[in-house]
């Protein structure tokens, strides 16, 4: 980018989005009755992703690169799962619990900078009452 705003996501972009906020994957198609189209959150996020502007695309990249960061943690920390103390090394029994945490939160962080509730898969309960 050197120096310009990037002016659009990529497809690839707009998929991590759309995951680390906690939608599931929208498909190729307009077509069926689980499309984006029909879920008011889900258009929304969709809406936003195409019409930001090119200041507000740079700070979500940042999101972007600090969640990929914050995910790619997560799985090397299961290599100490079989080591509770060595040495003067002692393992943090909530490393992950707490790494998950920190990520959620982060993600939590995107969905308020994009205006946008949590996703299916980031609601505590996994499910959303409409009243």
């Amino acid at each position: 980018m050197s120096g310009t705003l990037q002016v659009s996501f990529t497809d690839a972009q707009k998929v991590d989005i759309r995951r680390f906020c906690g939608y599931p994957a929208c498909g190729a198609s307009a077509a069926g009755f689980s499309n984006w189209r029909f879920f008011q959150a889900y258009g929304t996020l969709e809406f936003r992703l195409n019409n930001l502007a090119s200041a507000e695309i740079a700070v979500t990249l940042q999101y972007i690169s600090t969640l990929a960061t914050l995910e790619g943690a997560i799985p090397p920390s299961s290599a100490n799962l079989d080591t509770e103390s060595a040495a003067a090394w002692t393992h943090n029994d909530n490393e992950i619990n707490d790494r998950l945490a920190l990520f959620d939160s982060w993600r939590r962080r995107l969905c308020g900078f994009l205006g946008v509730p949590p996703g299916p898969s980031l609601s505590d309960a996994g499910i959303n009452l409409v009243v």
